[in-house]
C-alpha cells in the first residue's frame, strides 16, 4: 500500500535516529559522571562476583558444615529488609557522594583488609559473621545511594539507558566473577582472594570521588536533618498512598517477580541436578547463559530509553511472560544444550524489569524523596525473595522440582498481568495530565 510503503527518505530518517541513539548513548557512557559511576561500579560488580565464591568457600573450609555456609547467605539478606525504610531516609537527607564512597571503604575494609590480616587459624565464624553482617549493611545503603544518583548525573530521557548499563556491569560480574574467583582460589586461597578484592572496593571508591552531583539542595537536607525519622519515613509512604498510588502497582509487581526470580537463581544448582543429571561444571555454564541473557537485554534496553514510561512497562509485561514461558519449558527439557537456550532467554526476560522499574522510580518520585521510595521498593523485594525462597524449596522438597519451576513460571506469568494493569494506570495519568 502507498501508505505504508517505505521510501528511501524514511530509510534515511531511520538510519539518522539509529546514529543519533548510538551518539547519544556513546556520550552517556563516556560523559565525565556517569562514566565514572559506571567504570567503578563495573569493577566493584567484578570484585562483588569474585567475593561471594571466595567468601563462601572460605566460609565451608573453616566450618565443613554447609549450614554454617548458607547463613551467609541470610546474613546477607536482613539489612536491607530491617533497615531498608531508615536507610532510604538517610539517603535522602545526607549526601549521597558521601554515602557512596564510605560504604565502598567500609566493604573494602570488612571483607578485604580485615580478613587479610587476620590468619586463617585464629579466624572465628562468629567473626566472620559479623563481617559479613557489617559488609550487608554498607552494601544495603549503597544501593539505594547509586540508584537515587542517577537522576542527579543524568537527563530524564536516558533514565532506563542508564539503569541498563549499570545493570550491565552486575551482568559481568555475574559472568566474570566466579570464573576469577575459581582461579584465584586453585592459584592462592580463598583469604587471599578476599584480600585482593577490596582493591576493587578502593578503586570504586576513587572513581566516584570525583563524580559532580546537580540539584545539591542544602536548605532541603538541613530541613530534613531536623525532622524525626519517623515522620520522614511516614513522608515516603503517604507519597506512596496519596500521590502517587500507581507505584504501588510497581512495587508489587518488582515484588512478585523477585518472588520468582530469587527462587530460581537459588534453588537452580538443585533443578540441574535433579531435572538434568548435570554436574557442577554443567550448572556452572547454564549460570553463565543466565548472566549472557542479563548482559544482552541490558544492552538491548538502551536503545529503547527514550521511549515513554507505558511503552516501557509493555516491554515488562512481555518480557516476563516470555520469561515465565521460558521457565515452565525447564521442567520438561533434559537437554542440556536446550536448557542453555532456555536460561539465556529467561535471563533476558528477568533482565527488563529493574532497569525499567527504576527509571518510573526516578521519573515519578521527586528527588528530594526517591531515596525513601527505592528503599521501600527494595524491602518489599527482599521480603518477596525470601518468601521465594522458603516457598519453592518447600514446594520443591514435597512436591518435587518440577512442580516447584512451573510454579515459578506462574509466578513470571502473573507478574506480566501485573506490569500490564501499571501500564493502564500509567496511561491514565498520562491522560489526565498527572
Amino acid at each position: 500500500m502507498p501508505g505504508h510503503s517505505l521510501t528511501p527518505a524514511t530509510y534515511a530518517s531511520r538510519a539518522v535516529l539509529s546514529a543519533d541513539h548510538a551518539a547519544g548513548v556513546q556520550r552517556l557512557l563516556f560523559a565525565r559522571d556517569f562514566g565514572l559511576v559506571w567504570l567503578g561500579q563495573l569493577v566493584s560488580q567484578v570484585g562483588d562476583g569474585v567475593s561471594k565464591l571466595a567468601l563462601l568457600w572460605f566460609v565451608y573450609s573453616i566450618t565443613g558444615s554447609p549450614i554454617k555456609t548458607t547463613v551467609i547467605g541470610l546474613l546477607q539478606t536482613i539489612p536491607p529488609i530491617i533497615l531498608g525504610p531508615v536507610i532510604g531516609v538517610l539517603v535522602d537527607r545526607w549526601s549521597k557522594k558521601l554515602l557512596l564512597v564510605s560504604s565502598d571503604i567500609a566493604r573494602a575494609l570488612l571483607i578485604g583488609v580485615i580478613p587479610c590480616l587476620i590468619s586463617a587459624e585464629s579466624f572465628t565464624i562468629e567473626m566472620l559473621y559479623l563481617l559479613v553482617l557489617l559488609h550487608a549493611i554498607a552494601t544495603a545503603i549503597f544501593g539505594p545511594a547509586l540508584i537515587a544518583v542517577v537522576p542527579m548525573i543524568v537527563a530524564k530521557r536516558q533514565f532506563t539507558a542508564a539503569n541498563a548499563l549499570l545493570q550491565g556491569t552486575t551482568s559481568l560480574g555475574i559472568v566474570m566473577g566466579p570464573a576469577l574467583s575459581g582461579i584465584g582460589i586453585a592459584l592462592s586461597s580463598s583469604q587471599e582472594v578476599l584480600c585482593i578484592n577490596a582493591v576493587t572496593y578502593l578503586l570504586s571508591a576513587a572513581c566516584l570521588l570525583p563524580v559532580r552531583l546537580t540539584h545539591s539542595s542544602t536548605v532541603t537536607v538541613e530541613r530534613s536533618s531536623a525532622a524525626p525519622l519517623l515522620r520522614d519515613l511516614m513522608e515516603g509512604v503517604q507519597f506512596l498512598l496519596r500521590r502517587q498510588p500507581a507505584l504501588l502497582w510497581l512495587i508489587a509487581t518488582a515484588a512478585l517477580y523477585t518472588f520468582g526470580t530469587s527462587a530460581l537463581t537459588t534453588l537452580f544448582p538443585v533443578f540441574g541436578r535433579k531435572l538434568l543429571d548435570l554436574g557442577p561444571v554443567e550448572v556452572g555454564y547454564l549460570w553463565s547463559a543466565l548472566g549472557i541473557g542479563l548482559l544482552a537485554m541490558s544492552i538491548v534496553l538502551v536503545r529503547f530509553t527514550e521511549w515513554d514510561l507505558p511503552r516501557r512497562t509493555a516491554l515488562i509485561a512481555a518480557t516476563s511472560a516470555v520469561s515465565g514461558t521460558a521457565i515452565c519449558g525447564l521442567a520438561w527439557i533434559r537437554n542440556p544444550l536446550a536448557a542453555a537456550v532456555l536460561m539465556a532467554v529467561i535471563g533476558c526476560g528477568m533482565g527488563a524489569l529493574t532497569p525499567i522499574a527504576w527509571g518510573a522510580v526516578q521519573e515519578l518520585s521527586p528527588r528530594e524523596i526517591v531515596g525513601r521510595v527505592l528503599a521501600l521498593y527494595g524491602t518489599a523485594a527482599m521480603v518477596a525473595a525470601i518468601a521465594g525462597i522458603s516457598a519453592f524449596g518447600w514446594i520443591s522438597e514435597k512436591l518435587g522440582e518440577s512442580t516447584s519451576v512451573n510454579g515459578i513460571g506462574l509466578a513470571l506469568l502473573v507478574t506480566a498481568l501485573f506490569a500490564s494493569r501499571f501500564r493502564r494506570l500509567l496511561t491514565r495519568l498520562l491522560m489526565n495530565g498527572t
